[in-house]
């Protein structure tokens, strides 16, 4: 790349239009540009790719028409992921807000914007997609606008089932389990899947306390006593907090039809709902969630007078019963056909609520377990939490250094393994053949977090660097050329498995939700464009296995949205 300067601009660029003319006429086709579809912020690395088989030329131009950066692309390496040759320009060295054209040998000139804030609206957007799936109210249209809708799912007659019943509550025994959030594209709630979604914007909240103090996106608390991001969670926490049996403390496994409903908006979903089985799983999250939450809100213990201490007591509570039931492995009835996330590995969640009740009370037993347990650090899912256990304990001056060293041993040699992983790929992004899965995109953003959560520990920029190569695949730098956020982007989905986006009479669906992404299972049996793993994506609704949305693939969205957005990338 040449960055031209001074009096030596016009000179350069007739040279390079010379060039350029030459070019053309061996030319045949034209390179496709793919780059993050928001822009750039002015501080930040601005990577973009191109696909094709040859190195092109090109030129960055001003407002003005004067060449600022000229140069050729290297030379293009195959991914086999996509089956395509790409390679990347590198144009960071604009570092002024402003829009810019960019013109590649012999083809039709593009736009590259950079301006100060990319991010922000995403991130409310994102954020603002929970209230979007609030169970329990009426979404008007002061805040929901266009997407306003009756009130579903009360939930205040729902039934145990005999999955569930016990001597305190029989089964068939009616209860009120209302608020929350739904889990997906479905009207079901689900403990398990909560739990990774409320830890990941929990630590949002903890890491980046002052951006979020400053922010609201228009939900009906918006402008009362608490941030946002803490009133929307507090609407799942809510509901969390009644799927507690108070006679033992064990959590049910999940609210939920004993079927998934048809595609209509959820107050004309009306089957009978049901509290299923009680699971170690649900109890574990449960308690490593309130633990963590009961650390929060202490802050804001005039707002909420006494619920830190009653979720403090309940994440205790539902430890004791997980101890005493440390097997209970979901297992689906027969007469239910909904979510199983059943999960027959739990020491990762034993880990995950040791660490967050330690962090809670700093009673020694609670490290104790969790270093007795030797978890092994993964990017976090709904089935594996314990990262976010590692973030947490990093960060503690009550935790020894001889706890704390293989914890960041762990996290520097996974963040190092993704830094190779992304210089493997032509795209520039730690993607590999095997994340490519239901909800690749949360791996892609999980994959950042962690990336980013290297950067905190050890400063290292390439850490973060890659962090925003992941952000940057989301919204728009892969092989499909989607932005994958709804409503962000020149091509964003529009046809996301949401029951309320595709029954309701507007075009546009909800915005703000990150689709599922390429999924080389494509389980659904819908008509792909391609097997290639990354491009096994379907912008239709009957494609759940790539382009359905869900609370737990948001969750490390929002914190990446507002990890580059609270600071710019130095």
């Amino acid at each position: 790349m040449m960055l031209v300067t001074g009096w030596g601009r016009s000179a350069a660029a007739l040279l390079l239009a010379v060039v350029l003319s030459s070019c053309t006429t061996t030319k045949t086709t034209c390179p496709t540009l793919r780059l993050n579809q928001l822009g750039f912020a002015p501080e930040q690395p601005k990577l973009l790719v191109l696909e094709g088989s040859s190195s092109v030329l090109y030129q960055v131009l001003d407002s003005e028409g004067t060449v600022l950066l000229s140069g050729k692309s290297d030379a293009p390496k195959l991914w086999p992921a996509s089956g395509r040759k790409a390679s990347v320009l590198d144009l960071s060295a604009l570092t002024q807000a402003g829009e810019y054209r960019l013109e590649l040998e012999g083809c039709a000139a593009q736009t590259v914007q950079i301006h100060p804030a990319p991010f922000a609206a995403a991130h409310d957007a994102a954020a603002k997609a929970y209230y979007f799936n609030r169970a329990s109210m009426a979404l008007t249209d002061p805040f929901a606008g266009p997407w306003a809708r009756a009130a579903g799912h009360p939930d205040h007659q729902v039934r145990i089932h005999k999955s569930a019943a016990s001597a305190a509550r029989p089964e068939g025994t009616v209860l009120s389990s209302a608020l929350g959030w739904y889990d997906a594209g479905d009207y079901n709630k689900y403990v398990v899947n909560s739990g990774v979604t409320l830890l990941t914007l929990l630590q949002a909240w903890s890491d980046f306390p002052a951006f979020y103090r400053q922010r609201d996106w228009a939900i009906p608390e918006s402008g009362n006593a608490l941030p946002d991001l803490v009133d929307e969670v507090l609407w799942n926490l809510r509901w969390l907090r009644t799927m507690q049996d108070p006679s033992d403390g064990g959590v049910y496994h999940k609210l939920t039809n004993l079927n998934f409903d048809g595609t209509v908006m959820p107050d004309q979903a009306n089957s009978p709902r049901y509290l299923v089985q009680k699971t170690t799983a649900a109890a574990l999250n449960y308690a490593a969630v309130m633990a963590k939450a009961s650390q929060i809100l202490q802050e804001f213990d005039a707002q909420l007078p006494g619920l830190a201490k009653e979720y403090a007591d309940s994440a205790v509570k539902a430890w004791q019963w997980a101890k005493a039931n440390p097997a209970v492995i979901y297992q689906q009835p027969a007469d239910v056909f909904t979510g199983a996330y059943g999960d027959n590995t739990l020491d990762d969640e034993f880990a995950t609520a040791a660490a967050q009740l330690f962090l809670l009370t700093r009673e020694s037993a609670y490290l104790q377990w969790f270093a007795a347990l030797k978890v092994p650090l993964q990017v976090a899912s709904w089935a594996n939490p314990v990262a976010l256990a590692y973030w947490q304990l990093l960060r503690s001056e009550a935790v020894p250094d001889r706890i704390k060293q293989p914890l960041k041993d762990a996290l520097l040699a996974e963040a190092e393994l993704f830094l190779r992983q992304e210089q493997q790929s032509p795209y520039r992004v730690a993607m590999t053949q095997p994340d490519f899965i239901w909800g690749s995109n949360a791996v892609a953003a999980n994959k950042a977090v962690l990336l980013y959560q290297g950067y905190l520990l050890s400063g290292k920029l390439a850490y973060r660097q890659a962090a925003l190569n992941l952000l940057d695949y989301l919204f728009g730098r892969n092989p499909t050329g989607y932005s994958f956020v709804t409503g962000f982007g020149r091509q964003s989905p529009q046809h996301i498995h949401h029951r309320p986006s595709e029954a309701d009479a507007v075009n546009a669906p909800v915005p703000g939700w990150l689709a599922g992404g390429p999924n080389q299972g494509q389980q659904d049996q819908c008509v792909y464009p391609s097997k290639l793993p990354a491009l096994s994506y379907l912008d239709e609704y009957c494609s759940y296995a790539s382009n359905e949305i869900a609370i737990n693939w948001n969750a490390p969205l929002v914190y990446l949205l507002a990890a580059f957005s609270a600071e710019p990338l130095r």
